[in-house]
């Protein structure tokens, strides 16, 4: 479920995010956001995602509900978002067999569409994250002028920003700064 987690903040900074990388951004609706959306994805479900006439909206209400989850200040809190995603979605395990892997578990929603397979996929991944790593692992990226929400699989729990550009940013301002004084 490790997999999941890029595509889920991407997701979530895609349809949410105000400011990313020091820039004022517009978030994405309806159309735009799942044909974004769909490029980070494999050809079969970018294709059926696209084909789909309300999948953009549906994009973006999973992804507020996902940056609730995310973004939770208490683990209580955390853990009854991610549940209600659980539920809302419906996911269910299954076996899968990718060719040169052995079988593993795949979590998609019972829902009828793209979006709902997604949304079970990526909630069961949210709750497995906070199963193995932990509830705060999730967080907001610290750069300045930046929201974008990342997930922490790092080792020590040390992530602080969004991308390794929002890093380079803020360890220049912060030796831009020291310089200064």
């Amino acid at each position: 479920m490790t997999r999941q987690a890029p595509l889920i903040a991407e997701l979530v900074n895609l349809a949410t995010t105000r400011w990313r990388g020091g820039a004022s951004i517009q978030p994405l609706t309806d159309e735009e956001l799942a044909t974004a959306f769909a490029a980070q994805l494999g050809d079969r479900t970018s294709a059926a995602l696209c084909a789909a006439p309300d999948a953009g909206r549906r994009l973006a209400e999973l992804a507020g509900e996902l940056r609730q989850a995310l973004l939770a200040e208490r683990p209580a809190d955390q853990a009854a978002h991610i549940n209600a995603l659980i539920r809302r979605y419906g996911a269910q395990p299954y076996l899968v067999e990718d060719v040169g892997q052995p079988f593993h578990l795949h979590f998609h929603g019972s829902g009828g569409t793209q979006v709902d397979a997604l949304g079970g996929e990526f909630a069961t991944a949210l709750a497995l994250i906070v199963d193995g790593y932990g509830p705060d692992r999730f967080g907001t990226c610290e750069a300045h002028h930046c929201e974008a929400v990342y997930i922490d699989l790092t080792r020590n729990g040390s992530r602080r920003y969004c991308s390794a550009a929002c890093t380079a940013r803020a360890k220049t301002a912060a030796y831009r700064s020291r310089r200064q004084t």
